[in-house]
């Protein structure tokens, strides 16, 4: 796998990493952090798109079909997402869309997109997920009795499909339509502010109080967040979605270190030990 395509996935983690430490607690606030999210990205990227090769295409058409296609997908995504973390524990939540993602995208990368990844990247992957897999059950409280499937579970796993979803979606528009990468995520970005729009249409008041209290995290929102999917999408275009789906997610460990050894959080071996069997994986990946 090409060392470029490693650095770029892995720094697109610590990206990831990075604005969900600094801005953990607004991200909370639902709708009215999104709408703010989907905003601040597209204000604050669109004037690098004239330095970053521009849209990358003349094929409108199919920039326009990208974008639109994506940004439907990341609602969604958001709304399963955000409906799994009313009714179900948000660890058991995190922990099963992280880990089932990007176990379906490499699945599914093969199939459509005929991506044959060697022996050893295909363990370094089962690696990687094994160790996010763990870190997001670290915390995670006993079932106690219950009857049926977990509501945490399902919607985790939904969610799960909704992040492979996207992640083949968009690796096939950027490489089939040779898209820019910024100019992906702008127009994504900005495609979906007519639906978070809609969804804060009485909640204004709302939104104007969490602007007003949390400028500075939603600034870092805007810068870091767009970052780190810039940098996968850069990294899709060199190497297989098999391989890079599960790289993205080593933000999960780059957070639970974090709560480790600065929160001082719960259980810092257990933490340790997902992160060294992940860390096992990037190796046998890069291979």
């Amino acid at each position: 796998m090409s060392v470029i395509a490693i650095v770029l996935a892995l720094s697109a983690a610590v990206a990831h990493a990075a604005w969900n430490i600094i801005a953990h607690n607004v991200s909370r606030a639902g709708v009215t952090f999104l709408w703010w999210g989907a905003v601040a990205s597209t204000v604050l990227w669109i004037g690098v798109i004239p330095f970053t090769g521009g849209l990358g295409t003349d094929d409108l058409a199919g920039f326009a079909l990208g974008v639109g296609v994506s940004a439907v997908l990341h609602v969604l995504y958001m709304s399963v997402l955000q409906r799994g973390y009313q009714v179900g524990n948000l660890s058991t939540v995190y922990a099963t869309a992280r880990g089932s993602g990007p176990f379906l995208a490499v699945i599914v990368a093969m199939l459509l997109l005929g991506e044959r990844p060697s022996a050893a990247a295909l363990i370094g992957v089962g690696l990687v997920i094994v160790g996010v897999v763990a870190v997001g059950f670290v915390d995670r409280p006993p079932a106690g009795a219950r009857r049926g499937i977990d509501p945490a579970v399902l919607f985790g796993l939904l969610t799960g499909v909704m992040i492979a979803t996207y992640t083949i979606w968009d690796a096939h528009a950027v490489r089939e339509w040779s898209l820019s990468p910024v100019a992906f995520m702008v127009g994504t970005t900005l495609a979906q502010v007519p639906f978070y729009t809609f969804a804060v249409s009485r909640r204004w008041a709302a939104v104007r109080e969490l602007g007003r209290r949390e400028w500075r995290r939603i600034l870092v929102f805007g810068v870091l967040s767009p970052l780190s999917y810039i940098l996968v999408l850069q990294a899709i275009t060199l190497a297989p979605v098999a391989l890079i789906a599960p790289l993205r997610e080593v933000s999960v460990v780059l957070v639970s270190l974090f709560g480790a050894f600065v929160l001082r959080e719960s259980r810092p071996a257990w933490r340790i030990a997902a992160s060294v069997v992940v860390v096992a994986g990037v190796v046998l990946i890069a291979l």
